[in-house]
């Protein structure tokens, strides 16, 4: 469904249904909003509600100029001399990638998929862990999956920002639940960073394996075969979903979703699970359906990539050492832990 709202940003943005419109806003279209207290314009791009699954490359960005809003940090925003410069070719973007925390299950050797469970302690602990290795690199959007570990550990990570900004998850599912959601403070909304949930992101579903013992189940029906199901990159467990179906859905989101975003310059994190990240990963690395399945995502270690004129380049990778600044900054990057350096000290 086409949101009536994507966000509230600085002011109030009025849906479509404001300006006498379908609250739906059914077909693609065009819409601008602006604050003139704030000389805020917002210019997006409305998508045909509907499955996700489509091919067609839309787009929903968000665009900013004259104040800052909740999407463009200060600190990591351009001087005024060079944004002219800037706005001639694609901004550079950074891209966070953090599998969550260990989960319940996990810890007792289930599998998980689909079904909601949350962390542990020990993936509470990752997840914080997580967000000291990111507290140097701007965000100004979050997506997660529809699962509260994802969840959790996306605004666990986000305490440990040194720009201390709040993550607030957008509510779309109903009219009411974005209106009810609204900030009416300026000065609040611009402390605040949108959190997309979707259900795109989620881990694979793993059919009737959810909730069964990893050990038992191959004892029952044979390593090999469970192994088949686990590694294969076509091959579904039964009644689920080989890691195919599951790139199929989480790439086009991507792609659908959170590209446009990045190519507009924003800095995106996105907390999600193996296979939904594998898919991603084999998306930005070009990796062939072989190489997949050998890629090992480790819990609470984020991956940066740097997307710029089109191109996403890795900066970090999981298997990273200990420390916390691990990361091949660019000058950006460094400009942007510079003023955080000199708006903390």
């Amino acid at each position: 469904m086409a949101a009536t709202t994507l966000y509230q940003s600085v002011g109030t943005l009025q849906s479509c249904r404001n300006n006498g419109n379908s609250g739906l806003c059914p077909d693609y279209g065009h819409v601008s909003f602006r604050s003139v207290s704030k000389g805020f314009k917002v210019d997006v791009g409305l998508l045909r509600g509907g499955s996700f699954f489509s091919r067609k490359r839309s787009t929903c960005v968000i665009q900013a100029s004259a104040s800052q809003a909740t999407v463009f940090d200060e600190a990591s925003a351009p001087s005024s001399a060079t944004t002219s410069d800037s706005n001639k070719k694609t901004s550079e973007a950074a891209l966070i990638l953090i599998r969550h925390g260990e989960s319940m299950w996990n810890e007792k050797n289930l599998f998980t998929g689909c079904v909601d469970v949350p962390l542990t302690t020990k993936g509470v602990e990752e997840a914080v862990e997580a967000g000291k290795r990111i507290s140097n690199i701007p965000v100004d959007m979050i997506y997660t999956s529809a699962l509260i570990r994802a969840q959790m550990t996306a605004m666990l990570a986000m305490t440990q920002h040194r720009r201390k900004k709040v993550p607030t998850i957008i509510h779309e599912e109903s009219e009411q639940a974005g209106a009810w959601s609204q900030i009416f403070s300026e000065d609040t909304n611009m402390q605040c960073i949108p959190v997309v949930t979707a259900w795109q992101l989620n881990e694979r579903m793993y059919g009737e394996l959810q909730g069964l013992n990893k050990q038992e189940t191959a004892d029952k029906y044979g390593s090999e075969q469970v192994h088949e199901w686990r590694r294969s990159y076509d091959i579904p467990p039964p009644n689920g979903e080989s890691l195919e179906m599951c790139a199929e859905r989480a790439v086009a989101y991507f792609t659908e979703h959170i590209e446009p975003q990045l190519a507009s310059g924003k800095n995106i994190m996105i907390a999600a699970h193996g296979n939904s990240l594998r898919s991603i990963i084999m998306y930005l690395d070009k990796l062939t359906s072989q190489e997949v399945i050998s890629l090992e995502l480790a819990t609470g270690i984020p991956m940066l990539y740097i997307f710029n004129e089109g191109r996403f380049i890795r900066r970090g990778s999981p298997p990273a050492p200990t420390e916390a600044t691990v990361y091949a900054y660019t000058k950006k990057l460094a400009q942007y832990r510079q003023k955080l350096d000199d708006m903390f000290e």
